[in-house]
């Protein structure tokens, strides 16, 4: 018998309704049936718990997460447990994905509490939104040595009835020590190359030489590890660090974090060799991979590199983008419904082999070591596919040529493909978030650069161009998020730096100057809006006033999570805005930013992998090509062709047209160098690295090859 505790009036008590219908967001949705009376994060729901003097009960979740879908499955519309929330807690549910800063906040709360984070993040805290007790999955009745919710629930509500001093103590402690963890390790020191030798060698640490990423199980793809990797090869020559990144990618490719036949990654691998996955694709761990992969095919030119970033490609033209608007959609669920386990992208030996021919299964089974037994634990015979044998190695076991083996592997993936298609697939969120976006578009552009593929750069610009529409205005500044064509929620610094490192990619690849001005508004709108002049950081979120619960305390982050962190991207856009503007400013706020985080930064590894590469193209400015030429001269375009492609992170390439540009508005070095030029009468190619420019060339071979080798920083 249940025993209900707390005495809310009547009255109050019986208005509690779910709130959620009509929410942009479909977790939000998903949850507008559940007899739990849900509300938003809000004035309302907070003045509630104030009036009723009861604690707040938060879950934040996502569409994509499966542990999220059983608790809503068991728990959430449970008849019972609703009950006991109903009569005793104001329950709130939050997207993490539409509000991050409030995700953010909270997941440091409970990490503080339990040690442990992630989704779904259940959280219980005050009327003040201050966090005294949390979690993560709650079942309702008590399972796998962990107290259900039918438990929990009741003792929560009588400690905040009867120990309300203890209650308030411990959340008031909790959250001053937030305050003050934050503000130690904001401490400013000089940038040198000590602090990336010590990110890069923390890298080596932990680079696990059998199976390639850092660590043991779970495993994420740490894209921005594997970007300061490649860029200090390039820089350096450190094979070290090419090693530590072509083996991450040779494993991850291999493994079933990669989606053998639809192309595209998921989210993260729970073993330590990537071969049993979370099923959930995101369009930012994909756009990030994309960027290594065409980055290793560059530096390699490893063929399989191409081929893994033109299935990222694949994959996202065909699940994850609106190709007829454009724009780039938010993710792919893991799971069909709550008791699924990835079976959408899982096999038993008897599916395989009906799909197949005998001697496509004979040889599949072998490929992608398919069993009886299967991978999954909660779905016993199920298999991910990854690759466990060569197709070298097969034609060795079956006495066959490669050539046969490899045509079997093909039309065997097609004829798997073609079966999957059969099946229901997972839901695709098709919110356009604005950071996600101009991640994937980044990524577009980048592989149009290195592919040469036309339509890559059509449909980036037409996102870019759609969304910019849409999400963004003068007067009200950059909305975080696109519903059914509907804006809403206020931008993100993340939102701001990432649609501004796509203006500048989209002017890099076009010469077109209404991409640069947009650049620097938005730049110089996030500037206002999120910079600290005292603390010389951004806020990850805009302060206000007014902000609820934990969000009175906007923080400034500098680490990965792995996505690359604000901060750490924002002085990598100051720094490209500086060296196309000239606008010292830029210049100062990235120093600024990379100086706040100098202190803490060594401590943080790997995570601080972003932020390390700003410091090295702060430090050492990467190659500036500019290319001076009428547009609709073929030698221009050859010149700025070859520039684009060249291998070199980070370098900056613009074209300008002596007919449109005036010298006067442009930075120095590009001013003399346009004046040169039309001396000349013939388009030419200029190489930069900091203070030293090289002689200008009229040959795209002498552009690639200067691109690749102009003032490196190769090590005494």
């Amino acid at each position: 018998m249940l025993t209900l505790v707390g005495t809310p009036p009547i009255e109050a008590a019986q208005k509690l309704t779910n709130q959620l219908a009509g929410a942009s967001s479909p977790y939000l949705q998903e949850a507008a049936s559940h007899p739990v009376a849900w509300y938003y994060w809000g004035e309302e729901a907070f003045r509630l718990a104030k009036e009723l003097d009861r604690p707040i009960l938060m879950d934040i979740g996502a569409i994509w997460c499966h542990w999220c879908h059983v608790m809503d499955h068991e728990t959430y519309s449970n008849p019972e447990v609703a009950k006991l929330i109903n009569n005793n807690f104001i329950a709130i549910r939050v997207d993490r994905d539409e509000r991050p800063d409030i995700d953010a906040q909270y997941q440091q709360a409970v990490q503080a509490i339990t040690g442990h984070g992630g989704w779904p993040l259940t959280v219980f805290m005050t009327p003040e939104g201050k966090v005294f007790y949390g979690g993560g999955t709650f079942f309702p009745d008590d399972r796998f040595g962990r107290p259900g919710f039918k438990r929990v629930l009741p003792k929560l509500a009588e400690l905040y009835r009867d120990r309300r001093e203890m209650i308030m103590t411990s959340a008031d402690k909790l959250y001053k020590a937030l305050s003050t963890h934050e503000a130690e390790r904001l401490r400013k020191a000089p940038l040198s190359p000590q602090l990336v030798e010590a990110i890069t060698q923390s890298m080596t640490r932990f680079f696990d030489e059998e199976h390639g990423g850092f660590g043991p199980a779970m495993k994420f793809p740490h894209t921005g590890s594997i970007a300061l990797a490649l860029r200090t090869y390039a820089e350096k020559g450190d094979e070290q660090m090419l090693r530590i990144a072509t083996t991450t990618l040779d494993e991850m490719a291999k493994g079933g974090i990669h989606d053998q036949l639809g192309g595209g990654f998921h989210r993260y691998a729970t073993d330590r060799a990537w071969r049993i996955p979370h099923f959930e694709k995101f369009t930012t761990g994909n756009a990030l991979l994309l960027m290594n992969y065409l980055r290793a095919y560059q530096a390699t030119e490893n063929a399989r590199y191409r081929e893994v970033a033109e299935g990222i490609i694949v994959y996202t033209n065909a699940v994850l983008s609106d190709q007829e608007r454009g724009g780039f959609y938010s993710d792919q669920d893991a799971d069909i419904g709550p008791g699924d386990d990835g079976a959408y992208y899982t096999w038993t030996i008897r599916e395989v082999k009906a799909a197949l021919s005998k001697e496509e299964a004979e040889v599949l089974v072998r490929h992608y070591a398919i069993d009886e037994k299967g991978d999954m634990r909660e779905t016993p015979g199920r298999n991910v596919l990854w690759v466990a044998t060569t197709p070298e190695q097969i034609a060795r076991d079956l006495s066959l040529p490669v050539r046969q083996v490899k045509a079997l592997i093909a039309s065997g993936n097609t004829h798997l493909i073609e079966a999957r298609t059969k099946r229901k697939t997972p839901f695709v969120n098709q919110t356009l978030f604005a950071d996600r976006n101009g991640m994937m578009i980044s990524a577009y552009l980048e592989a149009y650069k290195v592919l040469g593929r036309e339509e890559l750069k059509v449909f980036s610009l037409k996102s870019l161009d759609y969304l910019l529409t849409r999400i963004y205005s003068r007067e009200e500044g950059l909305y975080h998020a696109l519903s059914d064509g509907k804006p809403h929620t206020p931008g993100f610094l993340s939102d701001y730096v990432w649609i501004t490192a796509a203006l500048l990619q989209a002017f890099q690849v076009t010469g077109d100057v209404r991409y640069l001005k947009t650049a620097r508004e938005l730049m110089d709108q996030a500037l206002r809006t999120f910079w600290d002049e005292t603390g010389n950081a951004f806020f990850d979120f805009r302060p206000e006033s007014t902000a609820l619960g934990l969000l009175k305390r906007p923080s400034k982050s500098f680490t990965d999570t792995p996505i690359p962190s604000p901060n750490a991207m924002a002085a990598l856009v100051l720094n490209e805005l500086y060296l196309l503007t000239n606008a010292n400013m830029y210049h100062k706020r990235a120093e600024q930013i990379l100086e706040t985080f100098a202190v803490a930064a060594p401590d943080n590894g790997i995570f601080a992998s972003t932020y390390a590469l700003a410091v090295d193209l702060h430090l050492h400015p990467p190659a500036h090509v500019a290319i001076i030429g009428p547009r609709s001269d073929p030698r221009t375009l050859a010149l700025w062709q070859a520039a684009l492609k060249a291998f070199r992170p980070g370098k900056i390439v613009a074209a300008y047209d002596p007919a449109l540009g005036e010298a006067a508005k442009l930075p120095p070095p590009i001013a003399a160098a346009m004046q040169a030029t039309r001396a000349k009468g013939t388009p030419q190619a200029y190489v930069c690295v900091g203070i030293s420019c090289s002689l200008p060339t009229s040959e795209p071979e002498a552009v690639t090859v200067l691109v690749q080798t102009f003032e490196r920083q190769i090590p005494p």
